[in-house]
């Protein structure tokens, strides 16, 4: 059911899988429809749409005090207290991302610096319907608050048109969300990015979503921020005789009941350990209660990867870059040098991604496709701006004009050099 490929076979099926364009997507022609009609008519068209994706328009999009108040008592005490305890490990791991702003006297007539600000208004996108991921408000939320986001607004379908899901409004509750309304897919970007008569439009907007909510976050891009374009999930394990060929399979599991477009890789020098991570496979499939979604990821998109070393291994995990990288080996933590790319990596045999996603700290919203890369996970830094600032004074200003003027002249911008020059001579 699995695929099993030697390194170079490997690199061969990597290099052929090619990223969907979104302009040649069914879901970027539907997201650019129903954007530019909210643009136009705000909630008649923000109506229309919820009506024909969720099949009914609730009564008021705004959860309201009395319904966040009442989802706790369909909550049990025990996922409370579980909850309330994943939020302080997140909340914990976080605070120690906040940067302070700087000053610097580089000469004694010149100072500059840094300053940090945050954004003023977020907006989190959760999803819901087929599934509900408190851990979704949790990773989105908390990092936008400890920035200093005064506000956080919180989208998320409703079910049956009317309430949400009970635990995401206690997960809002408890790390401090603004508001929250019963909208999800494009609609519910597109009112964030440009505001109806009900929804107030927002600077930023985070938060996983299907292809249509990705393709509704690349058209709003520049005239709102967002965090990324994800893609499917990913795990790449890199494992050796030591690993237990029962974890290993129940962690590439993990990933690929996410959906039938998840990808999850055993890299290793072992040829037993792949002959055992099969059986389990089968064994572990079998009992799934998502098992058909799984074993379409695993047949079509995971793969076990025969590799000569352990150096080889992590040459392969870096041409993958991927989302989550775990390295199953005695004495982990000695090879996270060899780490160039990947969204966040779990050492060790008994850090399984899980942890990750759910409890321990670090934020579970993470590139995907190769863009680990070149950007990261979700931080407290994404909900912050950086404005740099400088004084010179006169005296100053007269020791860098030569050369201010040659630049700006050799650059052919007069203008620039005669900003300079008029302070030079006093003009007024």
């Amino acid at each position: 059911m699995v695929t099993i490929y030697q390194a170079k076979e490997f690199e061969e099926f990597l290099s052929k899988q090619k990223k969907t364009s979104l302009q040649s997507d069914q879901a970027y022609q539907v997201a650019k429809e129903v954007i530019a009609a909210i643009q136009q008519d705000g909630d008649k068209a923000l109506d229309k749409y919820v009506e024909k994706f969720d099949g009914r328009v609730p009564d008021n999009y705004l959860v309201s005090e009395a319904e966040r108040k009442a989802a706790w008592e369909q909550i049990s005490p025990k996922t409370i207290d579980a909850l309330k305890r994943a939020a302080e490990n997140i909340k914990a791991f976080h605070a120690k991302q906040i940067r302070e702003s700087k000053f610097m006297q580089t000469e004694p007539d010149i100072i500059s610096g840094q300053i940090y600000t945050p954004i003023d208004k977020v907006g989190i996108y959760v999803p819901g319907g087929t599934a509900c991921y408190p851990s979704s408000v949790f990773m989105n939320a908390i990092p936008a608050i400890i920035a200093g986001v005064k506000e956080v607004v919180m989208v998320t379908p409703a079910r049956s048109g009317e309430q949400i899901e009970p635990i995401l409004s206690v997960a809002a509750d408890i790390c401090g969300v603004t508001k929250i309304y019963k909208i999800g897919g494009i609609q519910a970007v597109a009112a964030l990015a440009y505001g109806t008569e009900t929804i107030e439009p927002v600077d930023k907007i985070v938060g996983p979503g299907n292809a249509y909510v990705a393709a509704a976050k690349a058209l709003v891009y520049g005239d709102v921020g967002i965090d990324m374009i994800a893609g499917p999930s990913e795990v790449a394990i890199i494992a050796d005789d030591s690993a237990n060929p029962v974890y290993v399979a129940a962690d590439l599991i993990a990933q690929a009941e996410h959906d039938t477009l998840a990808r999850a890789f055993l890299i290793t020098t072992s040829d037993q350990l792949i002959k055992q991570v099969e059986v389990e496979l089968e064994k572990q499939l079998s009992v799934l209660p998502r098992v058909d979604i799984a074993s379409e990821a695993i047949r079509n998109y995971g793969g076990l990867i025969k590799v000569d070393s352990i150096e080889e291994a992590f040459r392969i995990s870096n041409l993958i870059a991927p989302e989550h990288l775990e390295i199953q080996l005695d004495d982990s933590l000695s090879y996270l040098g060899y780490v160039k790319h990947a969204g966040s990596v779990f050492l060790g045999h008994y850090t399984p991604e899980s942890l990750g996603d759910y409890y321990a700290g670090p934020n579970h919203v993470l590139p995907t496709s190769g863009t680990a890369k070149f950007s990261s996970g979700l931080s407290v830094a994404d909900f912050v701006k950086s404005t740099t600032f400088l004084y010179y004074t006169e005296k100053a200003l007269k020791k860098a004009a030569d050369d201010v003027i040659q630049i700006a002249e050799e650059e052919q911008l007069s203008g620039h050099a005669r900003a300079v020059s008029k302070r030079l001579n006093n003009e007024s």
